[in-house]
């Protein structure tokens, strides 16, 4: 599944997600006009390591030990039930893709495509970002649409580009699976009818919570100075020096605000009229959710269409469009150097495939 307040000027790296983002349309909708790649500038050398102090940290924070939802229990029982259902795809209409197909969580809960793939190899408009630490942030999807990743489940699902199924559908499948009706009743004992749209939701979005990537970076924050090396902090200066910390900061480092994309200069025009689609007011054009940078490094392509394959380049066209500032080929190395520090795995008992249960005989055929 792909799978989302405009602020004051920021170095909004709008890199990945989280959370799925594909749009129904059947083709991507290009950028009519491709920014002029950065040129090399000259300028000072390398940024040189410095001490932090705690005043200088305080716009960030660790990430937390869990991501809770009160009315959604985080038990072993429901986070299993929702890797399995992560993994089937029988859920889709084709029975050819699965959640995993797009987010592959064992990889960097992406897929590494511009744009991904979905059922009958339909094409949606917006490049896939990760679900690793997703739903803890503040909204789901590029255009920021959903605020819980319980609350797309079920329509991300029924678009065409993704999915392909509708609500009964999705419930039809799950519950003619034996296995599925019995773990549901037994992750959801309270639930009328156990198997639902919104208990599938529930039990896809507890497996979704458990996927944390705390990194060195946590560490760090934690008052370890020593858990980044005197590069990876020379970056972090760079970092906060280019003022990228006016979007990407908190415990996701970013994932907190919408921003519009050429807050300084613009970006050059695109088809995508981003958070407009949603809200139909004419300030949210070419407005989208600013990303999280943790594992940045690793889920390339970047931007809300994948346009750009260098972490490098979509460094100095953020910093070039959204605070007005030329990075140097040092700079820019530098602060990407730091960007590593905030890449980390899941736990490998969360991502590896789980056997998948057997179907029913009325288990739909693929469509």
């Amino acid at each position: 599944m792909r799978s989302v307040l405009v602020a004051s000027t920021a170095f909004g790296l709008l890199a990945l997600v989280p959370a799925c983002d594909k749009r129904p349309d059947s083709n991507p909708s290009p950028t009519t006009e491709t920014p002029a790649a950065p040129t090399t500038a000259s300028g000072p050398a390398a940024p040189k390591s410095r001490p932090f102090d705690p005043g200088q940290l305080a716009v960030f924070a660790a990430l937390p030990a869990s991501i809770e939802r009160p009315d959604n229990v985080l038990t072993p029982d429901k986070v299993a039930l929702g890797r399995m259902l992560w993994f089937d795809a029988r859920l889709s209409k084709a029975q050819d893709v699965s959640c995993n197909s797009c987010h592959d969580v064992t990889k960097s809960g992406a897929d590494d495509a511009p744009i991904s793939t979905g059922t009958k190899k339909q094409k949606g408009t917006r490049n896939t970002p990760t679900i690793f630490n997703a739903a803890g942030e503040f909204a789901q999807g590029w255009d920021a649409r959903w605020t819980l990743v319980e609350e797309l489940v079920v329509p991300h699902a029924a678009q065409a580009s993704v999915m392909g199924v509708d609500e009964k559908r999705l419930v039809d499948t799950v519950s003619s699976i034996p296995a599925y009706a019995a773990a549901f009743k037994k992750s959801f004992p309270d639930a009328k009818g156990a198997v639902a749209a919104d208990t599938i939701a529930m039990a896809l979005g507890a497996y979704a919570r458990k996927l944390l990537t705390p990194s060195k970076w946590d560490t760090f924050l934690g008052g370890d100075q020593s858990a980044l090396t005197d590069d990876e902090k020379a970056g972090l200066g760079a970092f906060m020096d280019a003022s990228c910390t006016t979007c990407h900061a908190g415990k996701y480092v970013g994932a907190a605000q919408n921003q519009k994309l050429g807050v300084a200069k613009a970006w050059p025009a695109s088809a995508d009229v981003g958070r407009f689609a949603v809200t139909k007011e004419d300030v949210d054009r070419g407005v989208f959710k600013v990303p999280t940078l943790r594992n940045v490094t690793k889920t390339a392509p970047y931007l809300h269409d994948g346009s750009i394959a260098s972490l490098d380049e979509i460094t100095k066209l953020m910093s070039r469009h959204q605070v007005g500032k030329e990075l140097t080929d040092a700079q820019t190395k530098s602060i990407v150097t730091f960007l590593g520090a905030l890449a980390a795995d899941p736990p490998k008992d969360l991502v590896a495939k789980p056997e998948l249960p057997a179907s029913g005989p009325k288990t739909p055929k693929p469509d």
